[in-house]
């Protein structure tokens, strides 16, 4: 079965089409056969596509729409000048899925879209205005260009953590304001935190009763998961993916009250402040330089700037303080998984991060820690640490793909 699946930003279109059925799934044998990224839609747009062993194609063109994009991406994989194997034509494209980052409370799982999906997705734009919108249109510029018969799944960012118990999801206001507004924890990256589980079970041949990590999505956006007995107990990110780890550019946790005194002295908007703590702070707001972790290493060890070393001891400081938490909550960790840009690819992270944690039985080998870079899917602790630490690639476009797969075919066992 060949899915194309979309990942869908105000201004981005991302895709990748894999080639996937339930065999390949239980065998690990799913194939890449195309990927690409379309940004900056509505003005002058910069295309990236790449087949599987073939070079990169760049451009720039002006897309004006999201459907504009889904449009050029289908005449790119359909043409005969593209040659991915397998597809030759709108036919061979067997099912669709999407990444929607809110379902709410109402979607606990991936399911195929019909008006009543999508009704309950456009419910839950209050709670994802910058994000449900996009996804929306993803999905319907797919509904007009595929048609109705081929099927199209939803695949929800925070379903994952779904099965936080109420006393952690919940937030200490008036009950009343839960139960008119849904005001309530619920988390993203799910598909994340759910992929890296799955491949850390895989590396130790453990079973999901018995899978109790703490997983860490670092990159721009970062958030922090506890799963015991693989599922999802608690996770930093909250209402909004504001709350949480200190990010790129958003503040994570924060005195609620810091709002209203910013409004005050700064005789700013309540939009403008939330877009201060969305959008300039974070370590580009503590290091005034850059939201780019591998900038500011740089600029620890070429200048040694004061601020980029504050920005850098923060954003690790606040991680040890989730995974103390989380260890706590849990009464129990096998091993700490990093991924995302930052976790995969930076070994001072890393080691900042499990630094004077010892007496919690974490210690890197650092011989290891520098060698899992690139994409490499490796253990990183020593031998004698009593919580193992590991780095897993993420794969977010393969939980979209092979969900798809599950939901077309009606097996309702999660394959993860």
């Amino acid at each position: 079965m060949n899915v194309i699946v979309f990942n869908c930003g105000s201004s981005s279109m991302k895709f990748q089409i894999i080639e996937t059925d339930m065999e390949k799934i239980e065998s690990d044998k799913d194939v890449m056969l195309a990927k690409g990224l379309i940004e900056r839609l509505g003005s002058q747009s910069l295309v990236t596509f790449q087949i599987e062993g073939k070079p990169t194609v760049k451009e720039a063109l002006p897309l004006r729409d999201h459907r504009a994009a889904l449009n050029y991406i289908m005449k790119w994989v359909t043409s005969d000048e593209t040659e991915i194997p397998g597809i030759n034509g709108l036919e061979d494209i067997h099912a669709i899925g999407h990444r929607v980052v809110h379902g709410g409370e109402k979607f606990k799982s991936s399911c195929r879209i019909d008006n009543e999906v999508i009704q309950g997705i456009e419910d839950c734009i209050d709670l994802a205005p910058l994000h449900n919108p996009a996804n929306l249109k993803g999905i319907y510029a797919a509904r007009e260009i595929f048609g109705p018969s081929v099927p199209q799944v939803a695949v929800f960012d925070t379903a994952f953590h779904s099965t936080m118990p109420e006393s952690v999801y919940l937030y200490a206001i008036p009950y009343q304001l839960y139960r008119r507004f849904k005001i309530r924890k619920y988390g993203f990256h799910g598909t994340s935190h759910r992929y890296i589980a799955y491949r850390y079970r895989v590396l130790t041949n453990t079973n999901r009763e018995n899978c109790n990590i703490i997983t860490l999505h670092l990159g721009n956006g970062s958030s922090a998961c506890a799963i015991k007995a693989g599922n999802s107990i608690a996770t930093s990110m909250g209402f909004t993916p504001l709350e949480g780890l200190v990010m790129g550019t958003r503040c994570g946790d924060i005195d609620p009250t810091v709002i209203e005194y910013l409004a005050h002295k700064e005789g700013s908007s309540v939009d403008e402040v939330f877009s201060i703590l969305n959008k300039r702070s974070g370590v580009l707001g503590i290091s005034g330089l850059t939201n780019d972790m591998r900038d500011l290493l740089e600029e620890i060890e070429e200048h040694q700037d004061r601020r980029a070393k504050l920005a850098v001891d923060m954003f690790c400081e606040r991680i040890k303080k989730y995974i103390g938490a989380y260890i706590a909550s849990m009464n129990c960790c096998d091993a700490i998984c990093f991924s995302a840009g930052i976790g995969e690819n930076s070994a001072k992270i890393r080691e900042r991060t499990c630094e004077n944690l010892d007496f919690l039985g974490i210690k890197l080998d650092p011989k290891l820690n520098k060698q899992a870079v690139g994409g490499k899917e490796m253990r990183i602790s020593s031998e004698d640490s009593k919580i193992a630490v590991y780095v897993i690639p993420t794969n977010e476009e393969l939980v979209f793909a092979r969900d798809t797969v599950r939901v077309v075919l009606n097996i309702p066992k999660p394959w993860h």
